[in-house]
């Protein structure tokens, strides 16, 4: 069985943040230590191979996607979380950090199996969004986080039938939502466009302003201090804020299994033939440019914007990029909640009205204009165009040192 397993790694409470220099050393300490382990003994000998390792280093910390082979949930868990602390003990660097957790949160066989089935009673749903549901039902709750039972206001997994009870379904699931809002660390009230004071609202931009949380205010979770919720202004607000925090997850997971698409047919997006989660969303005039490396790339960009969201160091978008994956961010939040009968009309306008607060108004709807492109379909210089969506704004602004473009200093060992 193939898992994802999630290793979050922190700084010790008392420890200075990372400057963008120490990021770059600690992501390439990481990632020599993850690469130099090919297999784990697990639990009572059972092995357990190490596929690949993927690293997103962020100012309090790291988050390792490591893609592994297991007998168990429960062994994957075990086994990377032993080898993590074993890769920081080694590191006379990294020594004193902390490894927070190490979980499963989707296991990618479940998402294949749907995708491959042709047809036949054990056929899935055409709608991705269904089939999501599908896999997400059948995860294994304990210790994933979050973890939902999306299956639908009153719809059986299996069958995908009406139920009796949708309204009690619904509040459910509006009740798991909303208990998810509190890891939107970065935001508040005023980014949904409340009024009233929020416990966490970022700086307006340009402000010069540092919103600093003061020391001990959060839990491991990301919770208040007490338990307390961080106010978003109204319940709208809270419920689209939750949103937000569940599609982080739902789409870092399915934009790891894009990569491995593109990687397993070492193809672009453009001439790709199996069925893609986010990629094939972006601008498809540049297709032919969407190879695994920009798919990596953008991943690891997708991981440091969601990352920032919800520890609270959150500032600006960094890039061309960072806004991209936003507006997937902001799609697979509403397609969550429009599933499910949740997206009323003033979860929407809080929707709206963070996308507002976030992006940097760029004008998206260009890139998506295919009335400039060739004679073949695709615009000229493709590949330098896609290069400076990883450009920072400008010298204030974040953009993860291994997404970077390379005319901005980004060292790439690819080539």
């Amino acid at each position: 069985m193939s898992y994802v397993v999630t290793v979050e790694a922190r700084l010790p409470d008392d420890a200075d943040e990372l400057d963008a220099l120490q990021q770059v050393g600690a992501s390439a300490l990481l990632e020599q230590g993850f690469d130099a382990v090919e297999g784990i003994e697990g639990p009572d000998g059972i092995e357990v191979d190490v596929l690949e390792a993927l690293v997103a280093v962020h100012p309090r910390g790291a988050v390792v996607k490591v893609f592994v082979h297991a007998p168990t949930l429960e062994t994957a868990e075990d086994a990377v979380g032993s080898v993590a602390a074993e890769v920081l003990e080694r590191s006379e660097l990294l020594a004193d950090w902390l490894v927070e957790s190490s979980e499963v949160r989707l296991p990618l066989d479940l998402t294949r199996e749907s995708l491959e089935a042709a047809d036949g009673p054990d056929a899935p749903p055409s709608d991705l969004r269904v089939r999501r549901a599908r896999h997400t039902a059948g995860a294994d709750p304990a210790g994933s986080a979050p973890s939902l039972d999306l299956t639908g206001p009153g719809t059986d997994p299996a069958t995908g039938a009406d139920g009796d009870d949708d309204d009690r379904d619904r509040a459910d699931l509006d009740a798991q939502l909303r208990a998810l809002a509190p890891r939107l660390a970065s935001f508040g009230a005023r980014s949904f466009g409340e009024p009233g004071s929020a416990e966490r609202e970022i700086p307006a931009p340009g402000s010069g302003e540092r919103e600093v949380p003061a020391p001990g205010s959060a839990d491991r979770a990301g919770l208040p201090a007490g338990g307390r919720r961080a106010g978003f202004g109204s319940p709208a607000a809270e419920l689209a804020a939750g949103a937000l925090v569940y599609a982080s997850e739902v789409l870092i997971d399915e934009l790891y299994d894009d990569v491995r698409t593109l990687a397993d047919e070492e193809t672009t997006v453009a001439e790709c033939r199996a069925e893609l989660w986010h990629l094939a969303r972006l601008p498809s005039r540049f297709g032919l440019a969407y190879d695994e490396l920009f798919a990596r790339r953008f991943l690891v960009t997708a991981i440091a914007l969601t990352t920032r969201f919800t520890d609270g160091s959150f500032r600006r978008l960094g890039c061309l990029a960072e806004e991209l994956a936003l507006n997937l961010l902001l799609q697979q939040a509403r397609s969550t909640l429009d599933l499910y009968g949740l997206l009323g009309e003033e979860v929407a306008e809080s929707l709206d009205r963070f996308a507002h607060e976030v992006s940097e108004d760029m004008d998206l709807a260009s890139l998506y204009d295919e009335e400039e492109d060739g004679a073949d379909g695709y615009p000229a210089a493709t590949a330098s165009v896609i290069g400076t969506w990883f450009t920072p704004f400008d010298a204030e602004r974040y953009v993860h040192p291994y997404a970077v473009d390379e005319e901005a200093g980004r060292a790439d060992s690819h080539d």
